[in-house]
């Protein structure tokens, strides 16, 4: 019986590490043998490659701010209020994380595009137009990103002990109070999980923010755009940006770990 439990776990194990170098290991490993380090400077420091990256960077932390300034009020309501149609609206905050983001990027298209529900509204009466423009391409990073944020700190408030809370109002703390001393600090862990993880999925968007902000230059255009563009023209550039993102991506997952794995 032993035997054929260590034999089960032996060929477990085995298929794991297989599927673990073909579909992880090998592709990031390609592409590091594959960059071309000895002109990476040049290649990163071009005009396009700067304004891409700066341009990211923007994108990414505006989406950030949304998704905590909106998402925050949406995990407390989930967490801590009970309604009709929670579980409906619990789904509709998941959604963008199993919809395709081309997807998104239609939906957003169709509601604040020029001829949108609501954008036509916009157009009209502020003679605003959101669709292809910087502020589209942080409104679809803020689509796929901001359920990242909220699911995590969703479970967080679920799970924390609320007799401290009403011990704290007992003693006459106002909710303000309640919510910056007791609330908050309990929570600190998921709250850094949760804008990390949205800021790297905003940093890495591509499908939503192409058709809804469309790929423009200086504009619309952040890294995940610039790389795809530069597939057709540059390969190297394509490379280099590729793993600029692989890298973050990295780093967020290295400072998650205490998060999800206790440091080991």
């Amino acid at each position: 019986m032993i035997r054929s439990r260590l034999s089960a776990t032996t060929a477990l194990a085995a298929v794991g590490g297989l599927a673990l170098a073909l579909l992880i290991v090998v592709p990031v490993a390609a592409l590091v043998v594959r960059a071309p380090w000895s002109s990476a400077v040049d290649i990163l420091t071009e005009p396009s490659s700067r304004t891409a990256l700066w341009l990211s960077l923007q994108v990414s932390l505006s989406a950030l701010a949304l998704s905590v300034g909106l998402g925050f009020p949406i995990a407390w309501v989930l967490a801590r209020t009970e309604f009709p149609g929670r579980t409906v609206a619990r789904a509709l905050v998941t959604l963008p994380m199993v919809v395709p983001p081309v997807v998104g990027g239609v939906a957003l298209l169709v509601a604040f595009g020029r001829r949108g529900l609501v954008g036509q509204w916009l157009d009209r009466w502020f003679d605003v137009q959101l669709a292809y423009t910087t502020t589209a391409a942080v409104l679809a990073a803020t689509f796929v990103s901001m359920p990242f944020f909220v699911v995590t700190v969703e479970a967080a408030l679920r799970g924390i002990d609320q007799r401290y809370e009403d011990a704290a109002r007992t003693l006459g703390a106002s909710p303000g109070t309640v919510l910056r001393r007791v609330t908050l600090p309990s929570i600190r862990g998921a709250l850094g999980a949760g804008s990390a993880l949205a800021w790297a999925r905003a940093l890495g968007e591509f499908g939503a923010t192409i058709t809804f902000a469309g790929s423009f230059a200086g504009r619309t255009q952040t890294m995940p755009l610039a790389i795809n563009q530069a597939l057709d023209t540059d390969v190297d550039a394509a490379i280099l940006l590729s793993l600029v993102l692989l890298a973050v991506s990295v780093a967020v997952l290295a400072g998650l770990r205490d998060r999800w794995l206790g440091g080991a």
